[in-house]
């Protein structure tokens, strides 16, 4: 038996066509009887850096029991033109975080995997203190298990005061050393409570992995980087999972 937090995590990689772009990650969420694939906006659409892919494949298991039997399930970006994944915004400005529906007819009927729910959101950020210890499920440049196509998990600390929007941001800092390709990751914690208590899935789902925080004053000849993430509030989903709310319409 391997911890189901593992089976949450979605490898995705990107596509222009046949040719392949990039390499990220990204997890399943569940509402209401609709499955999610949730990961960094930056990987569906990436302006500044001219990253333009019209589907994505994520890697997933086939067979329950046997991790090493997968396939690439295969999501198209746009429909006539538009957009089909979901993304937000606040006062702050844009959200880097986006969601794409999986249609669960499509999927094989003997799909293994997880999801996390509204239930595993944290909503008490009295109980997540600064210094707070949390992992960061990803694939780092692409790196896994890849016989049995599972992430990696790195230790983290949550490294602002979470609740608080950093620097007015929709984001919370997060101390960990990160790659290129974690983009899109879960950062949770472990549920508290009792073992037998916390349900199969005994986590916290606190926020979704961006991108390594930097300083453009920085020296980099006598100065280490900062080794600070940002992390987007996950409680983002449940705005962009609503049914009020239509798919981003980009050409």
């Amino acid at each position: 038996m391997i911890d189901p937090l593992l089976l949450t995590a979605a490898r995705i990689g990107t596509f222009y066509g046949k040719q392949p772009l990039t390499n990220a990650s990204g997890f399943f969420f569940e509402r209401e009887g609709r499955l999610w694939v949730v990961t960094s906006r930056h990987v569906f659409v990436d302006e500044p850096g001219k990253h333009h892919p019209d589907r994505i494949e994520l890697e997933i298991h086939t067979q329950a029991g046997d991790l090493a039997k997968s396939t690439g399930f295969g999501m198209p970006l746009y429909a006539q033109g538009k957009s089909l994944w979901r993304q937000g915004k606040d006062d702050g400005g844009e959200i880097d975080v986006a969601m794409l529906e999986i249609d669960r007819h499509a999927l094989p009927a003997t799909v293994d995997l997880r999801a996390f729910t509204p239930e595993h959101l944290q909503r008490d950020t009295d109980k997540v203190p600064a210094g707070q210890a949390i992992l960061i499920l990803g694939f780092p440049l692409g790196f896994h298990d890849t016989l049995h196509h599972l992430p990696v998990v790195r230790q983290a600390v949550v490294a602002s005061a979470y609740g608080l929007r950093f620097q007015g941001q929709g984001y919370f800092l997060t101390d960990a050393r990160t790659h290129r390709g974690t983009s899109g990751a879960a950062v949770v914690m472990q549920a508290p409570g009792p073992a037998d208590q916390r349900g199969e899935l005994p986590w916290k789902l606190l926020g979704v992995h961006s991108a390594r925080m930097d300083l453009s004053s920085r020296d980099r000849a006598q100065d280490e980087s900062l080794g600070l993430n940002l992390a987007w509030y996950a409680d983002i989903l449940m705005t962009l999972s609503s049914d009020r709310l239509l798919p981003a319409a980009k050409a």
